[in-house]
């Protein structure tokens, strides 16, 4: 293999794809990029085996192959070339290392077999489906804050990506949840979007495709199974294993019969919030709210630190009541508010808020109330 490629469209591919294998690998296959060149373009594979990102580059092809170098090494050597360079690519040599060349510079590199790279094989998937790269950016940002990190409850470490029939409806619906709140989004599901079960996309994989969605054109091609879910790029792919479980039902968790309602200035609730929140713990996070007409009051109670306390003004009609949430949670869910103003739902102090975005009817937030 023998090739030459501008040092921006290598620098920009490997970044793409390096991020994706773990610095640390017990299996030396796994640490290297997979670099095959053919017909005027190049394409960078890297995985960990249950994840793969691929991204393909115009290039200067003068023999045809594939081989494996370091993904790490070659992408630090890349950053380090000067702008503007053309980056030499050659391992057709007597020397069995990948010989990096540009300008004066010269690198040569350990290499492994291609054939000794795992790729993930797209068999099974459903035919790609162009979802607007807006929307599964909203889709994605909107609920992967509410994602579980806790590993003993592995099926909530993710988002799960499904489609639902409401009114008549077909909506493409995101939900992220830890237990202790949920995150919902939806968008009309494009024509075609197959019927089966919805997937959990782990919350690797979620971060990687965000990343990769801010280079992305104006679609996206999604495609799914019950195995694995790839989105494709206009230069390239990311394929992934789903997890293997089931998702909890949801849907009786989101409260339909909240009619107490509050809305409020979100910009001045959430900063409110995040000063009395300033005297809590890691032990000690819960804001309690106590609501009476068109006036709340936000406390914090520190054994240690002291007491912290706010007055706010709402529009608030019901009878009075007092509620308690963790701080976090509500700034989590504040901070994905778009418009002006954010709107409460409860029922009572100890039951699940609901908080709604008027600016975006397609999406919800449950919190849990806690006792303050």
């Amino acid at each position: 293999m023998k090739l030459t490629i501008e040092r921006a469209a290598l620098l920009k591919a490997l970044g793409r794809v390096q991020s994706v294998v773990e610095r640390r690998n017990t299996i030396p296959i796994l640490a290297n990029v997979l670099i095959s060149a053919s017909d005027g373009q190049v394409a960078f594979s890297a995985t960990d085996l249950d994840m793969e990102i691929t991204d393909r580059r115009p290039a200067k092809v003068e023999s045809p192959g594939q081989i494996t170098a370091h993904a790490h090494t070659l992408y630090d050597i890349t950053r380090e070339l000067p702008d503007g360079a053309d980056v030499s690519l050659d391992d057709t040599g007597a020397d069995p290392r990948l010989e990096v060349r540009a300008g004066r510079s010269r690198f040569n590199l350990r290499v492994l077999p291609a054939g000794d790279f795992p790729v993930m094989s797209p068999d099974g998937l459903s035919d790609p489906i162009a979802i607007p790269t807006a929307d599964l950016i909203r889709l994605i940002d909107k609920t992967r804050f509410a994602m579980s990190t806790e590993e003993t409850r592995y099926f909530l470490n993710g988002l799960y990506l499904h489609k639902v029939v409401e009114d008549g409806l077909r909506k493409l619906r995101s939900v992220g949840t830890d237990g202790l709140r949920l995150a919902l989004a939806e968008t009309s599901s494009p024509e075609g979007f197959p019927e089966a079960r919805g997937v959990i996309v782990p919350r690797k994989t979620i971060t990687e495709a965000r990343r990769l969605l801010d280079d992305a054109g104006a679609s996206v091609g999604l495609s799914v199974s019950a195995q694995k879910i790839r989105f494709a790029f206009d230069q390239g792919a990311l394929t992934s294993k789903v997890i293997d479980g089931a998702f909890p039902a949801y849907a009786g968790v989101v409260p339909r019969n909240n009619t107490r309602v509050m809305t409020l200035d979100n910009a001045l609730f959430t900063a409110a919030v995040r000063r009395v929140a300033a005297i809590s713990t890691e032990q000690v996070r819960a804001v309690q709210m106590s609501i009476d007409a068109n006036h709340m009051t936000l406390s914090v109670r520190n054994m240690d630190a002291g007491q912290a306390v706010e007055e706010l003004e709402v529009d608030y009609g019901g009878e009075p009541f007092e509620i308690g949430f963790n701080a976090r949670y509500l700034l989590d869910a504040t901070a994905q508010i778009d418009g002006q103003i954010a709107q409460f739902r409860f029922a009572g102090p100890r039951d699940p808020a609901l908080l709604l975005d008027p600016a975006d009817p397609g999406v919800q937030y449950v919190l849990g109330s806690m006792r303050v």
